[in-house]
């Protein structure tokens, strides 16, 4: 018996169909899964780099908190252990000693340290400041004697 020519075409065409159909169907839900670009898409905001605590995270692996040095008062710094008075124009030098180190002579108008200048003498005192014209910053008194 001979079988027709379209019933060996049926199958095959049904086979491609239920493809093609298959083919749409995952592209359709590529699309939707994937989103869909309709134009530019709206930039997103970049995290700020996050700034690491290095104290905290020293502690959180167990180093001990080393207390830091609190800086000496300027005051406790220097130490007048001598004056010698000029005449009435207000020459004459001090002998300061500056963070424990031994003393140094130093005239009116000389740097004691940068940005303290020796600003002027009295009978007693040393007075210093950002500039000789400047205003005093620290005044230096000479120990008083025992007796007194």
């Amino acid at each position: 018996m001979a079988t027709p020519s379209y019933h060996r075409w049926a199958p095959r065409l049904a086979t491609l169909a239920l493809w093609v159909l298959a083919g749409a169907s995952a592209v359709y839900w590529g699309l939707q899964l994937s989103g869909r670009v309709a134009g530019p898409a709206p930039a997103a905001a970049a995290p700020e780099p996050v700034a690491a605590d290095a104290q905290a995270l020293a502690r959180l692996l167990g180093a001990q908190a080393a207390s830091a040095p609190e800086a000496p008062a300027a005051a406790s710094r220097f130490v007048l252990l001598g004056l010698l008075a000029g005449t009435a124009s207000g020459d004459g030098a001090a002998l300061i000693a500056v963070d424990g180190k031994p003393a140094r002579p130093y005239r009116v108008g000389a740097s004691v340290e940068p940005g303290l200048v020796l600003q002027s003498l009295s009978r007693r005192e040393a007075r210093l400041g950002a500039s000789v014209e400047g205003a005093t910053t620290l005044t230096l008194e000479m120990p008083r004697p025992k007796g007194e």
